[in-house]
C-alpha cells in the first residue's frame, strides 16, 4: 500500500506545471455562508474551463477499462455524491472493497481515503483508475483515449492549455469536485442564519443530544463539516476484516482505526461505516448505545450510554436536518 502510495505521488509530482493565463472565475463566492476559504493549489486555480471538463470526465465511462464506469458510478448525486449500496460495483461485476465516502465538500478534507493516505484530490484521481475492483485501467491510456476525442482536446486546451494528459485528467476532475459544496441545510438556516423556526422541536431536542456530554457525538464529529479529520477505531469488530489505517502505517495501534467522515447529508448516505454493515441511522446509534465491541484500538470516547426510542428519533431526526437538499438536486453538479 505505502509503494503504491508513493508511485501515485510520484506521477503527480512528474506532471510539468502549467503557466497558461487562467480565466477569472467566482469560486469563491460559491462557498457556503460560514464555511472557511478553502486552500486552493496554485497551480490548480479554479474556472470555468476547468470545472466544465473535470465535471465531464467526472460521468464519463471512458476512465474504465471497458467504458463501463465512471466517477458517478461510484458517487451519486443523489445520495450527496456517495452511494446506496455496502460496495460499489466495478468493471466486470467486481466489488469496491469499501464502502463509497460523501465528496461534499471534499475541498476541505486534509487528508483522503478510509485511511487518509492521499493529500490531495489530484493524487486521489489516480486510486480508482488503477483500482483493480474499480476501474483496471492505466491513466495513459485514459489520455490516449482523450486525445482521440475532439470535445476533450477543444476544453483541454481551453482549460489548461495543453492536451488532456494525465496532468489535465488528475487537475480537471479535481478541481469539479473541488467545487462540490455542500453548506444550505436547515441545519445551517438555523445555525448560521438565525432562523429559529428552521428545525422541529423534534429537531432542536436531538441537537441538544448531540452536542451533549451524554452522546459524545460532536467530540468526534464537530466543526463545520461535523468531522475532526482524526482517526478512530469506533468498536465495530473484535477482529476487522480491513486492518484500516494500519494498511498504511504498517502500525498495530492502527489496526481498525479509520478516517471519522462527514456528517453532512448523513441522511442520505446510508449504508454505512467503512464497510457499509449498518444498514441504517438507527442502526449507528444503537452501536454507539453499546458502546462498540472490545477492542484494543477503540477510542476512548466510545463509551455505552442508553437513550429511550423517543430520544433516539429525536437525535435521528437532528441528523437528518443536516440534508442539504439542494446540493441533492443541483444541475450545476450533474451531467453536462
Amino acid at each position: 500500500m505505502v509503494r503504491f502510495l508513493m508511485a501515485i505521488i510520484g506521477l503527480v509530482a512528474l506532471q510539468a506545471c502549467q503557466d497558461k493565463e487562467v480565466l477569472p472565475y467566482d469560486y469563491f463566492t460559491t462557498i457556503p455562508k460560514g464555511f472557511p476559504s478553502p486552500a486552493i493549489p496554485p497551480d490548480n486555480e479554479v474556472t470555468a474551463d476547468r470545472i466544465q471538463l473535470g465535471r465531464s470526465l467526472f460521468y464519463d465511462p471512458v476512465l474504465s477499462a471497458d467504458s463501463s464506469r465512471s466517477c458517478a458510478s461510484y458517487h451519486r448525486q443523489q445520495f450527496a455524491f456517495a452511494d446506496n449500496v455496502a460496495f460499489s460495483e466495478g468493471i466486470k461485476g467486481r466489488k469496491a472493497t469499501r464502502n463509497s465516502p460523501s465528496l461534499g465538500n471534499v475541498v476541505y478534507q486534509e487528508k483522503l481515503l478510509r485511511e487518509g493516505g492521499l493529500s490531495s484530490l489530484e493524487m486521489q484521481v489516480l486510486v480508482p483508475v488503477q483500482e483493480h475492483n474499480e476501474f483496471d485501467f492505466n491513466l495513459l491510456k485514459v489520455a490516449a483515449r482523450l486525445k482521440r476525442m475532439p470535445y476533450y482536446v477543444d476544453l483541454a486546451a481551453k482549460a489548461y492549455g495543453r492536451q488532456p494528459d494525465e496532468y489535465v485528467i488528475t487537475r480537471a476532475i479535481a478541481t469539479f469536485e473541488r467545487s462540490l459544496f455542500s453548506g444550505e441545510s436547515r441545519y445551517d438556516d438555523f445555525f448560521y442564519n438565525g432562523k429559529t423556526a428552521a428545525l422541529t422541536a423534534t429537531e432542536k431536542r436531538g441537537k441538544d443530544l448531540f452536542f451533549s456530554e451524554k452522546t459524545s457525538c460532536s467530540k468526534c464529529h464537530s466543526g463545520f463539516l461535523f468531522t475532526n479529520q482524526t482517526y478512530a477505531n469506533n468498536g465495530l469488530y473484535e477482529i476487522y476484516p480491513d486492518e484500516g489505517r494500519m494498511r498504511l502505517t504498517g502500525k498495530p495501534e492502527d489496526n481498525g482505526v479509520f478516517k471519522i467522515p462527514s456528517l453532512r447529508n448523513v441522511g442520505v448516505t446510508a449504508p454505512y461505516m467503512f464497510d457499509g454493515s449498518l444498514a441504517a441511522l438507527d442502526d449507528v446509534i444503537k452501536h454507539y448505545e453499546t458502546g462498540g465491541i472490545p477492542h484494543i484500538n477503540k477510542h476512548p470516547e466510545i463509551k455505552p450510554f442508553q437513550l429511550t426510542p423517543e430520544e433516539r428519533k429525536d437525535l435521528i431526526a437532528f441528523l437528518e436536518s443536516l440534508t442539504d437538499v439542494g446540493f441533492l438536486t443541483n444541475p450545476d453538479f450533474g451531467p453536462n
